[in-house]
């Protein structure tokens, strides 16, 4: 076992020590922690953000640059799932109407 790499060794366990400190910095406090008013409030919309930060460039994006015609699966698929989410809500009739138009596009169309 001479081969052993001790360098990366101590960086997974410096990176430990670190995670696990600022982990814990919540628990080791003797008193509550209160966020701003501010702060509590942009966290509101954080689910929000990463959420369209996800989904908007699968939408939106092909080989990493913007879609030029409108004869993209994904587009109406989006937009049957958002008239759907705003007409019934929920989850999980919004992936099945999204996907009930996409498929059909994709696999019938081609496109």
């Amino acid at each position: 076992m001479s081969d052993f790499d001790w360098p990366t060794l101590l960086a997974i366990a410096a990176l430990t020590v670190v995670t696990v400190i600022t982990r814990s910095f919540f628990f080791i406090s003797e008193r509550d922690w209160k966020l701003p008013h501010w702060a509590e409030r942009g966290l509101l919309y954080a689910p929000i953000a990463a959420l369209a930060a996800v989904v908007a460039p699968e939408v939106l994006l092909l080989e990493g640059q913007l879609i030029d015609t409108w004869q993209d699966a994904r587009l109406f698929a989006t937009a049957a799932g958002v008239a759907w989410f705003f007409w019934r809500g929920g989850v999980l009739g919004t992936i099945v109407c999204g996907m009930a138009v996409f498929l059909p596009l994709r696999l019938g169309l081609g496109w």
